[in-house]
């Protein structure tokens, strides 16, 4: 259950959901902007990997954490959350 995700009120993990969730979009579209400029390969690497991190941390805000990871390492997605998490750290 939702509500048993966390100790926070539910309008609590709702509103940061929202904050984590526009920051990661903001830094993805922020890092392919930013592509076009010189040493822009650099940038994007570090924010697009935070715009996929302020994502990931958006739904643990609905999930909880370990539910999230749960579902993260259950074997149908076992192969792209190594893969995400591998090249998310090699960027960095």
């Amino acid at each position: 259950k939702v509500l048993d995700a966390s100790t926070l009120s539910f309008g609590t993990r709702v509103r940061w959901f929202a904050i984590c969730f526009v920051a990661g979009i903001v830094c993805s579209i922020l890092g392919t902007a930013l592509l076009w400029l010189p040493k822009g390969i650099k940038l994007f690497a570090v924010f697009y990997t935070l715009g996929n991190i302020a994502a990931l941390a958006s739904t643990c805000f609905l999930m909880g954490p370990l539910k999230q990871l749960k579902a993260m390492f259950e074997p149908k997605r076992l192969i792209a959350t190594v893969v995400m998490l591998v090249n998310m750290l090699s960027l960095l």
